[in-house]
């Protein structure tokens, strides 16, 4: 019984984390954009100074990512509290009942993995170099902190209840 208790808890967590995060951009809208900006500019790029495709400039562009890291984070979240929600709905029920409520909880925790690997790691690390500076690197390493967290509770998440 602890572990349904903790998978309801780590599963709350993450959806705590993804809709701070969300949120702390909203409220920090304009830093927001600057920051995902310069890393779709590749800015200060002085180690691998040639990129396979050129700086994304375009405004436009850098709303729309910021828009779509947003949305996600804010989707991991809410899928992540539903999850928890259901988890705890089923923390008594037999583990076939339980095992099947896990379902928005795995997508919140994949959710944060997407975001957090997909996003920063592969886009932001990969494609747009952004271990490059400063700033990217001290973000590249957040993310890493959080797709880790996120991927072990879902790993732990998804471990079957008997």
């Amino acid at each position: 019984m602890i572990s349904r208790y903790l998978k309801i808890v780590f599963v709350m967590f993450v959806g705590v984390m993804a809709a701070l995060y969300a949120l702390q951009n909203i409220a920090n809208l304009d830093a927001a954009f600057q920051v995902v900006s310069a890393v779709m500019a590749m800015e200060n790029h002085n180690y691998y100074a040639s990129s396979l495709t050129p700086a994304i400039h375009s405004p436009a562009l850098v709303w729309i990512g910021l828009a779509v890291i947003i949305a996600a984070e804010l989707l991991a979240g809410l899928f992540a509290f539903k999850g928890g929600w259901d988890l705890w709905c089923a923390r008594h029920r037999p583990a076939t009942e339980f095992n099947a409520a896990k379902r928005y909880a795995l997508l919140g925790c994949g959710m944060g993995v997407v975001v957090w690997f997909g996003f920063f790691g592969v886009i932001g690390g990969a494609w747009f170099q952004m271990w490059q500076t400063e700033l990217g690197g001290g973000s590249l390493t957040g993310a890493f902190q959080y797709f880790g967290s996120c991927a072990l509770v879902l790993l732990f998440v998804n471990q079957p209840d008997t």
